[in-house]
């Protein structure tokens, strides 16, 4: 295992990872559960414990159906884990045993239903929330978890619109947009010396702002936006805007959006024959699922995408956690489900140290976190985003995802 290189941007740390293991040896986990598929929208309880315990709710959406559904389910997987493992310690919090339970919503990565299903976790009366996992969906229920006073704790949403309200119920524990799209321009322009890039979006929230962050980082090291194309999240034929793109000779493409869009969009580069030409995006096409969606285009091995957060080999906790991941879950991880257990956690640690469980005591706790979670120390700058968040840019060798060298 080798170490990488390391990369600034205005935002944030940049860290390039190759690979590594993990440092830190984590508690004994309970024995691991046959994998079984989550069911969404339930609550249940994952451990006994004794009576009389008080129940405390823990909220999460994600799209769960769709498209993104393979997202969704890695998120809840995570706070699945975490609630478990958090039930075999036997905590009490104000002098009470309590039981902690998942509340899992779907909002099918649809902003509507991501504030419907928000407005029904408040009117639920959960003591917090995990999510949600896209930013379009994120940012209007944001609104909604503040005007009812419940804390939520995002692991996936980066777009910086977020926290600009400055609402005091809004956390991110992953880098934002302007740490993931400076770093994939400043690799583009000073690692590779690119010189001319397209750029596709899908409208969204997420990929627009993900698309701008990059755009303006490019002109500013001196790169020529050749061409602009937009699309939409639902999309998969970009045969017309590919030829627009091809013929402005661009040296990549840079795509805000998503793997259901980025997987067929390198087939049809193939297909044109645009297979030397590097493709940059964010955190959206960062996963395992994209090899799959690829299916076998020559175009994957030009991929290169930004992760919030180290590596897993590299973060505190990240090399044991993901064996104990595999085992209860496997062949589901896809980005984040690190970072929703690490929100699962943080919640938690807020709750113990107010010592009370209910959201109007414990929210002011979030803001004074320092917690040594699995993917780094979590602390809260004023405005709710992660002090000194990381990033890590990735590639595809031999069908694999693997830290950039």
């Amino acid at each position: 295992m080798r170490r990488g290189l390391v990369l600034s941007s205005l935002m944030a740390a940049v860290v390039v990872t190759m690979a590594g293991c993990g440092k830190k040896e984590e508690a004994p986990a309970p024995a691991p559960a046959p994998a079984t598929a989550p069911a969404p929208a339930a609550s249940a309880p994952t451990s006994s414990a004794p009576a009389g315990a008080e129940v405390v709710k823990i909220g999460h959406v994600a799209p769960l159906s769709g498209a993104q559904a393979h997202y969704g389910k890695d998120n809840e997987n995570g706070v699945r884990m975490a609630i478990e493992e958090l039930n075999s310690q036997n905590i009490q919090i104000g002098g009470k045993p309590v039981r902690f339970e998942i509340q899992a919503e779907d909002d099918a990565a649809d902003p509507k239903q991501g504030t419907a299903a928000a407005q029904k976790l408040c009117d639920a009366k959960v003591n917090g929330v995990v999510g949600h996992l896209n930013s379009g969906t994120t940012i209007p229920a944001s609104k909604v978890y503040n005007d009812c006073g419940i804390p939520h704790v995002t692991g996936a949403a980066t777009n910086p619109a977020l926290t600009k309200p400055g609402y005091k119920t809004t956390y991110r524990i992953i880098a934002n947009d302007n740490a993931l799209g400076a770093a994939l321009a400043l690799y583009a322009s000073d690692k590779l010396k690119l010189k001319k890039v397209a750029i596709i979006d899908d409208r969204t929230a997420y990929g627009q702002g993900v698309a701008e962050v990059f755009k303006n980082t490019a002109k500013s090291k001196g790169m020529t936006v050749v061409d602009e194309q937009f699309t939409n999240d639902k999309a998969t034929d970009f045969m017309s805007i590919l030829t627009a793109i091809k013929a402005k000779g661009p040296d990549a493409i840079f795509y805000g959006g998503m793997d259901p869009q980025a997987g067929p969009m390198l087939r049809q580069m193939d297909q044109l024959g645009m297979t030397n030409v590097k493709y940059f995006g964010g955190d959206g096409i960062c996963t395992s699922e994209i090899i799959k969606l690829a299916s076998g285009a020559k175009s994957l091995e030009n991929v290169i995408c930004a992760e919030g957060g180290a590596s897993l080999g590299k973060m505190p906790g990240g090399t044991a956690w993901k064996q104990k991941y595999d085992a209860k879950y496997p062949n589901q991880f896809q980005v984040y489900s690190p970072y929703t257990y690490d929100a699962t956690f943080v919640l938690v640690d807020a709750m113990k140290r107010a010592n009370s469980t209910d959201p109007k005591v414990y929210t002011a706790k979030l803001g004074e976190a320092n917690y040594q979670g699995v993917t780094a120390n979590i602390a809260f700058e004023p405005n709710g985003e992660l002090k000194n968040a990381a990033t890590t840019l990735y590639t595809y060798k031999g069908a694999k995802k693997a830290p950039l060298e």
